[in-house]
């Protein structure tokens, strides 16, 4: 009798996690909307023909770029195959490694909440590669991965709150990234910033760790026969902050020495003006995209042309 009991709590407990992991990664749950955008940028970057620009990075080059307006000023075809930043760089950074063919470039937009990482992991990480088939890929412990297997099958109150709201409201789920994307992987809806703003400020310069990881990256890139470019993002920050100045300067300085490094070296790109920037401090809206592009690929030509 006890032995039936027990299978049948384990039976039941096994339902729910299942249930659950549903939710999560198909049914509305937060993993659902970052598994989608990732696999409908890899079903677009499959469609472009090389050579081609590849910019990733996390939600900074996903809402940071017009494709368009870069192809149009570059001569050449680009994806967008910004992520999420809380995904970290051990899963971003070789999910973008299958995309890159023979004669392509690689810029990667590395937001400081990478750069800050100590074992380039997030706290979507261990989400993210099971959603994707990538367990193995972000470098996980075996306990950090059983953890992962077991809390993806536990949804949030909050997302079930809000998965109920949007069906009584809309007739559907929605999600941060459910929006609809052009042919090059770039969002087509800006998000409007609710509450006020702040300027950032930069607390540490990059981790040796992420150094590392992206050193890594462009020999994976180069055996790949592509060539990494790194850049800064443009943030709304505190330019007078002399802490923010020194860590972005010593993070450009490291950076620098591992691959060509694009920014503005009397701003570092900290913008002062609030009205460039969408709903975070790294999000622009689309009048400042076109802006941010237009000065990558002003930044971009001389090196593409060697």
């Amino acid at each position: 009798m006890a032995w039936r009991k027990l299978w049948s709590w384990a039976a039941i407990a096994g339902l729910a996690w299942g249930a659950g992991t549903l939710y999560n990664v198909y049914g509305g749950g937060e993993t659902t909307w970052l598994r989608s955008l990732y696999q409908r940028k890899v079903a677009l970057a499959q469609t472009i023909e090389s050579p081609k620009l590849i910019v990733t990075g996390g939600s900074g080059a996903h809402y940071t770029i017009n494709s368009e307006v870069l192809a149009a000023e570059l001569g050449l075809p680009v994806i967008n195959l910004g992520i999420d930043g809380p995904v970290g760089l051990n899963l971003i950074l070789p999910s973008v490694l299958p995309q890159v063919k023979p004669g392509d470039t690689v810029l990667l937009i590395p937001e400081y909440l990478l750069l800050e990482h100590e074992q380039g992991l997030g706290d979507r990480s261990g989400a993210f590669a099971l959603a994707t088939g990538q367990p193995l890929a972000g470098n996980l412990s075996p306990q950090q991965l059983a953890q992962n297997v077991l809390m993806l099958g536990v949804p949030s109150l909050r997302a079930m709150v809000k998965s109920a709201n949007d069906i009584a409201t809309l007739g559907r789920v929605t999600g941060y990234y459910d929006d609809p994307l052009t042919e090059q992987g770039d969002p087509t809806v800006t998000k409007e910033r609710t509450g006020q703003w702040w300027q950032m400020t930069i607390k540490q310069p990059a981790t040796p760790y992420a150094l590392e990881r992206i050193a890594a990256f462009r020999q994976e890139v180069e055996a790949q026969g592509g060539t990494l470019l790194l850049a800064l993002p443009w943030i709304y920050g505190d330019t007078s902050d002399p802490a923010t100045q020194s860590n972005i300067e010593a993070t450009t300085q490291a950076l620098s020495a591992i691959a060509p490094l694009l920014y503005d070296a009397e701003t570092l790109n900290i913008q002062n003006d609030s009205g460039l920037f969408a709903d975070t401090h790294y999000h622009l809206t689309p009048e400042a995209r076109r802006l941010r592009s237009q000065i990558l690929a002003q930044e971009l030509q001389p090196l593409l042309s060697n």
